[in-house]
């Protein structure tokens, strides 16, 4: 029988297991796979640092499900974006609005992309499987949206869409690197990924 004092601790348990996904996820994202440690998560989630093992085997766990959710959660997030688009809106305007949802999600939004990002070539190989599915499907999607724009006539036919997609990708997930809102807004990087596809690929 589930009571509610049964409740109110799975709920605060819940609660603690977020802060500690979180708080990893922001210190992945500043200090690598190398970098972080246990005892710097626990400061952020604050939580002593042997707590985490209550809800993490290990901190390869932890790193992992932090990588998985990344993936899992900028895929998500332009999925919605592009579900919340007219039924009949142009190709290649939802290609657009792609960029932009997938730009915003991880420069701005979320800890998570840009620590999954961050550190896909860093993590052991053995913890980037399943958020490599995530990926899978994340690419399957934009595979599809610009087979759909160039179908349509809003992709050159002689554009090779498999090169401008994974370019493109590469291009929006390095911005976690070097962009800085100091020296350049958000609202202008969305713009000049937007032309770059728009005037590099698109139909005349």
């Amino acid at each position: 029988m589930v009571t509610e004092a049964n409740e109110t601790t799975t709920s605060k348990s819940m609660r603690t297991r977020q802060r500690i996904l979180d708080a990893a996820a922001a210190v992945l994202s500043r200090k690598g796979y190398a970098g972080t440690r246990l005892s710097d998560v626990a400061d952020v989630a604050g939580v002593q640092a042997p707590a985490i093992y209550y809800y993490f085997g290990s901190r390869d766990d932890l790193v992992e499900e932090v990588m998985w959710a990344g993936a899992h959660h900028v895929r998500v997030h332009v999925e919605e974006t592009l579900a919340a688009l007219p039924a009949d809106a142009d190709p290649l305007d939802r290609i657009l609005a792609g960029v932009e949802a997938h730009l915003r999600y991880e420069l701005e939004i979320s800890d998570y992309a840009t620590a999954s990002i961050r550190n896909a070539g860093q993590v052991p190989e053995h913890l980037r499987v399943r958020p490599a599915a995530e990926e899978g499907a994340y690419s399957k999607l934009w595979r599809d949206l610009f087979r759909e724009a160039q179908e349509r006539g809003r992709i050159r036919p002689d554009v090779d869409i498999n090169v401008v997609r994974l370019l493109l990708l590469g291009a929006m997930n390095w911005a976690v690197e070097w962009w800085n809102p100091r020296t350049r807004s958000l609202e202008d990087l969305v713009r000049s990924t937007q032309d770059l596809v728009r005037h590099g690929a698109g139909a005349a």
